[in-house]
């Protein structure tokens, strides 16, 4: 998963420094402040047996990446040639990501096998049915806002307030109140806030068992969000032991709030919780398909990097716990030496910060399937490329935190993931041009086709090899869900998670092609000093205009017309019918935003049983809740009605 803006941690008693205050400093030193309860004596064995998890996971990939070079340069001997020994690299490379990302899935499902056998004592407590003892501390539940849909925002809350009011009636809540910090400057929409503040004080004071809700807004934003929560930290810090991060577009049920409280309090070592929270509640083709993508793979690569990661794991930035005083203590960030856009602020600090914890000796954990909390995401393909730009760039500066001493190699493991994803790309699209490059001069497909129009046993052993690296991701993720009756259940049943599979590896063979043009774009950008403006998110069912699509995906258009044009030229029928899909996506990219964007189209695929999730099947009473507040289509009562017909399995962002 990409790093988002994440929080900042002060204490009520010291803020941290402004981040221009400290431009020389290249990395934060750390700060052993004797808070972190000692190590238990069994802890140098867990280490060993954490070691051995991570070996499980590294020795396979570079295995597996080994032999697809191995073969590669056997089935296609480079000899004296530039070309043939660039081409080789570049597959090694590329194919060996891939080898790493198969193994990741591998790794999962045996882990999803093994049970609670890979889980970690505070993921087993987290599935105890008994309630989370009491604690001492209050908790505050903090939303950062910064010129968004206040309407939208103050809905959701209402949905919290009302489901921790739930918990305490069943007298297993928890002291937790809700703050809303905005960083709003335009004076009508901070208008808006300030009326739907109002309304919804005139809301809560009719019941008393609803938390105390509050906000506030800066009259300088200073740091953006990370100094919003700062400021909040410095001056409300010291009556709180905890903080739940959640973003505009976050919702987490007062279940999960209550037991993410109970596991910090059972938990003395613990300085971070995050938890995986599902897009949902969007209804634009192109959301639905990626709401019903992201259900279907994430399980099993979630389940690895908590199984390997263990307490050594990473912040993403909303819908997590923190302990405030940890936080505080151990987190601060300098700015980075040198210009934007690598130096400078730190724009995708979320990660930074948890591995700066982790470097302190707490731990940070994470928890795939305790369900109960949820986000949203770009309703279409136009919007989501403008943030890939705004991640990328972020992840790119990471370039500069790699070397800070003292950080734990899961954590810049945890940092590398996250460059690599993005520097694969220009990576790809120089390997597609060369090798068809090559194809055209010697009338071979060669490494282009994975070796699948070779002769001999290394060509196909190479084939074999590279096609299960690109498949397993996906065809595991498929099984792991058509083994079970519940899990098959919340996707709608075998058949309609059978069509809409297949129908989302169509739709992903003409998106790759655009998203990895622009995205590699946006990492050469960055490397020339482009710097990107973060602005923010459009959530809604947004439908993209043809005059949007054709003005900002025109570079893509024009790349698929050269691609025609040198097919024509080339003359090769064969090399035309393998690069024919690629070409086809760019040109018809500002189709695919527009018709993509079409929120009817989405309601209809729904309707018909495609692109169905547990949030679909089975959903839970706030989500239902949130739609009938914002007055959106709420979910089909026969899709529910043929999810009851096999007992349902949770799925990680569902509640418990």
């Amino acid at each position: 998963m990409s790093s988002r803006v994440p929080s900042s941690r002060v204490t009520a008693s010291a803020e941290r420094p402004h981040r221009n205050a400290c431009p020389g400093i290249p990395d934060p030193q750390p700060v052993r402040t004797g808070a972190v309860p000692p190590e238990p004596e069994a802890w140098a064995g867990r280490r060993r047996a954490l070691l051995a998890r991570r070996l499980a996971l590294a020795v396979p990939s570079l295995a597996t990446a080994g032999g697809l070079a191995w073969l590669a340069a056997t089935a296609y001997p480079a000899g004296g040639s530039p070309l043939a020994w660039t081409l080789l690299v570049l597959f090694g490379l590329l194919m060996g990501w891939q080898a790493f990302v198969a193994c990741q899935y591998v790794y999962g499902l045996v882990a999803t096998l093994l049970g609670d056998r890979a889980k970690s004592v505070l993921e087993r407590r987290a599935e105890a049915a008994e309630a989370p003892a009491a604690g001492s501390g209050r908790t505050a539940a903090v939303v950062a806002i910064h010129a968004e849909d206040a309407v939208a925002v103050f809905a959701r809350l209402r949905v919290m307030a009302r489901s921790l009011a739930r918990e305490q009636a069943k007298g297993s809540g928890k002291a937790i109140d809700i703050f809303v910090l905005s960083d709003t400057r335009d004076g009508a929409i901070a208008a808006v806030e300030e009326h739907e503040f109002a309304r919804i004080l005139a809301w809560a004071e009719a019941d008393p068992a609803l938390p105390r809700i509050r906000y506030r807004r800066r009259t300088e934003n200073t740091g953006r969000k990370a100094g919003n929560i700062g400021a909040f930290c410095r001056s409300h810090g010291a009556d709180y032991a905890y903080m739940i991060v959640l973003d505009a577009d976050s919702l987490m049920t007062g279940a999960a709030m209550t037991r993410l409280v109970g596991l910090m309090d059972e938990s003395p070592r613990t300085g971070l919780i995050q938890t995986v929270s599902y897009a949902a509640g969007r209804d634009t083709l192109f959301a639905r398909i990626q709401q019903f993508a992201v259900r279907l793979y994430a399980p099993l690569a979630l389940r690895c990097l908590e199984t390997w990661q263990g307490p050594e794991g990473s912040y993403w930035g909303h819908n997590a716990i923190l302990r405030i005083e940890a936080f505080a203590q151990n987190a601060q960030l300098p700015v980075l030496p040198g210009r934007a856009p690598l130096g400078g602020e730190i724009l995708c600090h979320d990660i930074v910060e948890g591995a700066l914890m982790v470097r302190a000796g707490w731990e940070v954990r994470l928890l795939p399937e305790m369900g109960g909390t949820w986000e949203e995401m770009p309703t279409n393909l136009v919007d989501l490329l403008g943030r890939e730009r705004r991640w990328c760039q972020g992840n790119l500066q990471h370039l500069r935190v790699l070397p800070w001493a003292g950080l734990h190699a899961a954590s810049r493991w945890h940092l590398a993931v996250g460059i690599l994803a993005y520097g694969m790309l220009p990576l790809w699209i120089a390997f597609l041009g060369l090798a068809s490059w090559q194809a055209a001069r010697t009338g071979d497909l060669g490494l282009l086709a994975y070796g699948l129009t070779g002769h001999g046993a290394a060509a196909h052993g190479l084939a074999a090899l590279s096609l299960a690296v690109l498949a397993l991701p996906k065809v595991l993720s498929l099984g792991h869900v058509l083994a079970s009756p519940g899990r098959r259940a919340a996707f709608g049943g075998t058949r309609a998670l059978l069509a809409s599979a297949a129908l989302e590896q169509a739709v992903w063979v003409i998106l790759w092609p655009v998203l990895t043009l622009f995205t590699a774009g946006a990492v050469v950008s960055t490397f020339l000093g482009r710097v990107v403006r973060w602005e923010t998110q459009d959530r809604d069912d947004r439908q993209v205009s043809w005059s949007e699509a054709f003005r900002l995906q025109a570079d893509a258009v024009v790349v698929g017309a050269l691609i025609v044009f040198a097919l024509v030229w080339a003359g090769d029928a064969w090399l035309g019918l393998w690069l024919a899909p690629l070409a086809l996506a760019l040109l018809t990219s500002p189709a695919q935003s527009v018709w993509t964007s079409r929120a009817d189209l989405g309601r209809a695929a729904r309707a018909r049983g495609l692109f169905l999730t547990a949030d679909d099947t089975a959903q839970a009473p706030e989500l239902a809740e949130l739609s009938q507040i914002r007055g959106l289509p709420a979910a089909a009562p026969a899709l529910v009605r043929a999810a009851a017909l096999e007992p349902t399995i949770w799925l990680a962002a569902d509640e418990a």
